[in-house]
């Protein structure tokens, strides 16, 4: 039986946190999919927190259990296997808010009554940050027409701190197989390619003004977190070659201009992201790899090169010289310390 949805859970490691999780998503009822990617976690009772909710729920919840290749490859068997409709990711330490998740699934069942041809729901996210219990809300009403179905067209401006990620799409799980979409294993920062490949081939979108996701933040171990980030920056530069690569962008500003343009602000955003975290490290190898991502950037493609140097927040990461780097990490100290974004 086709489900509404597949929520595709990562799991690694996560057995003191994840129950959390999987309650909010079993809210859902038996119209839904849960799968659980045990990513080859040895070190907990991980793999056994899976299995115990598939066969206390084999109706809803089905468990995979892989050898380790990282967040990516669980996304990637999420899609291989989902029954349902439409698809989500779900990370082991957040959670969705069971009275919005309702709403979303009730409009999510009407779309599939009536045929209405939909690639992409977008809702909020909250950041719960663990460290001083409090929460900021990334809110899209400046941005997508509220409860109609729209196109690219139809959009605003983003504002500059202002982007899509992984929390807050649900897409159609059919189009994410379509458009090719694989994600490479054992790389961190793969949601950034996840919620950036898919764009150009969705055509029918929905936003539904519910603060759905819950981004739990602050654990020392996060991904995000900063010491973290400059541990694996190689790992970013990995994902932002992906992206430089996944698509012509001038060519989509040509076609969609809304739509290239919010990729094209995306894009920028990852550039800069890189380019930072190289100028953190501060080291003669991470200061070269800076130099030669924008010259990835450059062969790739001489006008976006062009246009995120020296006409975007890109620019950012390129101020020359040490005071110019030291110039650049103090600014994002700065939107970090306003923003909390890790």
């Amino acid at each position: 039986m086709e489900k509404i949805i597949t929520f595709a859970v990562p799991c690694y490691h996560s057995a003191a946190y994840m129950d959390k999780c999987v309650q909010t998503l079993l809210s859902g009822g038996e119209d839904i999919e849960i799968i659980l990617v045990d990513d080859g976690s040895f070190k907990d009772d991980t793999p056994a927190i899976c299995d115990r909710y598939a066969e206390q729920y084999p109706e809803i919840v089905r468990v995979i259990h892989q050898e380790n290749g990282g967040h990516g490859e669980g996304v990637n068997q999420g899609i291989r296997n989902a029954s349902g409709l439409y698809y989500k990711v779900v990370d082991s330490d957040d959670w969705l808010d069971t009275a919005a998740l309702s709403k979303v699934l009730d409009k999510l069942r009407e779309f599939a009554r009536s045929k209405q041809s939909l690639d992409l729901m977008i809702c909020n996210y909250v950041y719960e940050h663990v460290a001083d219990d409090t929460r900021r809300v990334m809110r899209y009403r400046n941005v997508f027409p509220m409860d109609e179905v729209f196109t690219w067209d139809d959009i605003s401006r983003f504002r500059p701190s202002q982007y899509l990620l992984m929390h807050s799409v649900i897409y159609r799980t059919q189009l994410l197989r379509d458009c090719g979409l694989e994600l490479p294993k054992h790389t961190f920062y793969v949601d950034n390619i996840f919620v950036y490949q898919p764009l150009p081939f969705v055509k029918h979108i929905y936003y539904m003004n519910l603060d759905l996701y819950r981004y739990f933040i602050g654990r020392a171990d996060q991904s995000v977190n900063e010491t973290v980030m400059v541990s694996r920056v190689d790992q970013q530069v990995r994902v932002t070659k992906l992206m430089i690569d996944a698509h012509d962008l001038p060519s989509i500003r040509r076609a969609a201009p809304k739509l290239g343009r919010y990729m094209t602000s995306y894009l920028s955003m990852m550039m800069t992201i890189s380019s930072i975290f190289l100028i953190i490290k501060n080291t003669p190898s991470s200061l070269g790899t800076k130099t030669e991502l924008w010259e990835y950037l450059r062969c790739a493609n001489p006008r976006l090169h062009h246009r995120l140097k020296y006409r975007s927040v890109s620019a950012l990461g390129c101020v020359p010289g040490y005071q110019g780097r030291r110039f650049s990490v103090r600014l994002y100290r700065l939107a970090q310390k306003i923003y909390k974004f890790n």
